[in-house]
């Protein structure tokens, strides 16, 4: 899910389990893992629809805030 389309939908009050989680790919960056119901779940990506990733957890957790996201679970 791209940051205009958690942007809008946080704004129309849809609420997301938000995971930050170790990108499996490279475990010394992170990822964002939206859980929603229904079984359904997205990760944040980029304008090129690529998993966005972060090296530092303090620029992910900025990019959350930023997104209007309040809290989340991080799983090392």
């Amino acid at each position: 899910m791209q940051r205009e389309d958690v942007k809008a939908r946080h704004a129309e009050g849809v609420v997301f389990d938000t995971h930050v989680i170790a990108n499996p790919a490279n475990t010394r960056e992170w990822i964002v893992f939206f859980k929603k119901g229904a079984g359904r779940s997205f990760f944040l990506v980029g304008d090129s629809e690529e998993v966005e990733s972060f090296a530092h957890l303090d620029d992910l957790i900025d990019e959350l805030k930023a997104l209007g996201i309040k809290g989340a679970e991080i799983h090392f």
